[in-house]
């Protein structure tokens, strides 16, 4: 499946960790309708690039909700991998959004980032509360992504003007002539 930017989100239903809950809850994007939802797709738990972008998108969590959006993680490890890793690692400690836990594939699948080996690619997403995807962006496994730019989005999309290169919130926008 090709996922496209102004046509619905694909709708998915899945098993999750998020620390503080006693187990694996269920997340399901038509539960965020109304709201904007970043989901976003990291390779694998237990590796090196994915932490520092997992804690930097924990680190923004305040300012997307501040934008009445909801940080959704993603990958295809297991909950209980996911567990180990979140209650292990220093740099995990501040993440407190749901990470859904895609062993089926299914999810990874239907967003169009799911490697042959079975991982995830760096995919983000923005999904308006209306369930139309409006953003969408797929890196390699090795780059990281920046946060701080998937918020820049959000915010220049929530304005639904037309936004200059390098726009911040604040900024003027275009006016069509």
């Amino acid at each position: 499946m090709i996922v496209k930017v102004g046509t619905p989100a694909p709708p998915f239903r899945a098993e999750a960790y998020r620390r503080g809950e006693s187990g694996a809850i269920q997340v399901e994007l038509t539960a965020y309708r109304g709201r904007w939802v970043v989901l976003f797709f990291y390779p694998r738990d237990f590796t090196f690039v994915c932490p520092t972008e997992l804690n930097a998108f924990a680190q923004l969590e305040e300012a997307f909700a501040v934008e009445d959006a909801v940080v959704i993680a993603a990958s295809t490890d297991s909950y209980w991998s996911h567990k180990a890793w979140f209650e292990s690692h220093p740099l995990l400690a501040d993440v407190d959004y749901a990470v859904v836990a895609d062993t089926t594939h299914d999810v990874a699948d239907a967003y169009d980032v799911l490697s042959p080996d079975g991982s995830a690619l760096r995919g983000t997403f923005v999904v308006a509360p209306d369930g139309i995807l409006r953003h969408a962006s797929v890196t390699d496994q090795n780059v990281g992504r920046s946060p701080d730019e998937t918020l820049r989005i959000l915010q220049a999309l929530r304005t639904g003007e037309l936004c200059p290169v390098a726009w911040r919130k604040g900024d003027e926008v275009l006016k069509a002539a």
